[in-house]
């Protein structure tokens, strides 16, 4: 009788992710080091890696810290190739502290993570159209924090301007401010006499606003239409619209299956109180982790509704009878708007992709 081939040996990659080199490391089932390497951010380096790795055995799982910044690359070849890939966490501070640190310990940290399914989660896989809105709510947000800034700047200008300059502008609204500063031509060979210099800095910061005005318009163009595309339902619930539905949407990603429960997704957005109880006390505490602009948008559906919708007013009332803080009332009514938002989220997240 012929003898059975042997089956495949199982191992299980990590990967500590870096801008221009990764290091990756190799273990077994048993948790043995089968060994260590560093391959470049290329697409051929990416092709390395997974020869490599395949060449100790069947890959079952990859770890990899960073999936979203310099591991954005190799996540997508991997997931690509056919293997899971896990995001995981910083490596624990108390075994950093007692075996040092260096990327191989670190990329050794991430199979061992992702061999024990600790501290690990399921990475966006920023192949769709989701991942087309993040990045250009992205760039619009450094406009809009660039505008804001350019605007604040300007009007500490005009606040320690010469007389002239000052008596000239200080009664001016905001749009005619922007607008006679931005029409002004000075004369920039004169640069060196003070009211001439404030004049020259003034015009540039009024045309800097003008600018970013006009590319927020243009990526609004282009962000309207994409949240409607991927969940009209969601842009237009009580207190979302497009800002918050986008927020959201980026927060769940591309992949739905990140999302395996309500509860999992109150926990992602920040708005799921954590038990903090201790003997004959019996509470909960704050939340601080989780996405952080996911909680903002949540925060800003709740305090809309609060203003709006009659049923929110009612709750509102019943709890501050009840002895609640206004504080405790938005932490509640953040649940359950997390809730029913996901709700709305889950039928569009399945053909976020297409």
């Amino acid at each position: 009788m012929a003898s059975m081939a042997p089956e495949p040996r199982i191992v299980i990659g990590g990967i500590d992710t870096h801008k221009e080199i990764h290091v990756a490391a190799v273990l077994d089932t048993n948790g043995a080091i089968l060994g260590t390497e560093q391959f470049a951010t290329t697409r051929q380096g990416y092709r390395r890696v997974l020869a490599w790795m395949r060449s100790f055995g069947d890959v079952r799982c990859v770890g990899i810290e960073g999936t979203g910044s310099y591991g954005a690359g190799i996540t997508r070849h991997l997931s690509a190739a056919g293997v899971q890939v896990l995001e995981v966490d910083r490596p624990d501070r108390s075994d950093r502290r007692l075996r040092g640190k260096s990327d191989t310990l670190d990329a050794e940290a991430a199979a061992r993570a992702a061999w024990a399914g600790r501290r690990t989660s399921v990475p966006k896989t920023k192949t769709g159209r989701v991942e087309s809105l993040r990045v250009l709510r992205l760039t619009r947000s450094t406009a809009v924090k660039a505008r804001r800034a350019a605007m604040q700047l300007l009007r500490n200008h005009i606040v320690s301007a010469p007389d002239p300059v000052r008596d000239e502008l200080r009664r001016l609204t905001r749009m005619q401010l922007i607008r006679v500063c931005a029409s002004w031509r000075p004369d920039n060979s004169a640069f060196r006499d003070p009211v001439v210099a404030t004049r020259i800095a003034l015009k540039m910061l009024a045309r800097r606003i003008i600018e970013l005005g006009d590319e927020i318009a243009t990526l609004d163009d282009l962000i309207e239409p994409l949240v409607g595309e991927l969940n009209p339902r969601l842009a237009s619930a009580l207190g979302v619209g497009t800002e918050i539905a986008g927020q959201l949407l980026v927060t769940a990603g591309d992949n739905p299956e990140r999302m395996r429960s309500e509860a999992g997704f109150a926990m992602l957005c920040g708005v799921a109180p954590l038990p903090a109880s201790s003997g004959m006390t019996n509470r909960h505490r704050l939340n601080r982790g989780g996405d952080r602009a996911a909680n903002c948008a949540l925060h800003m559906a709740v305090i809309c509704r609060m203003r709006l919708d009659q049923r929110t007013k009612t709750y509102v009332a019943k709890r501050t009878a009840d002895g609640l803080s206004k504080r405790e009332i938005i932490r509640c009514l953040k649940r359950y708007v997390a809730r029913e938002l996901y709700a709305l989220l889950r039928p569009a997240l399945a053909h976020s992709g297409a």
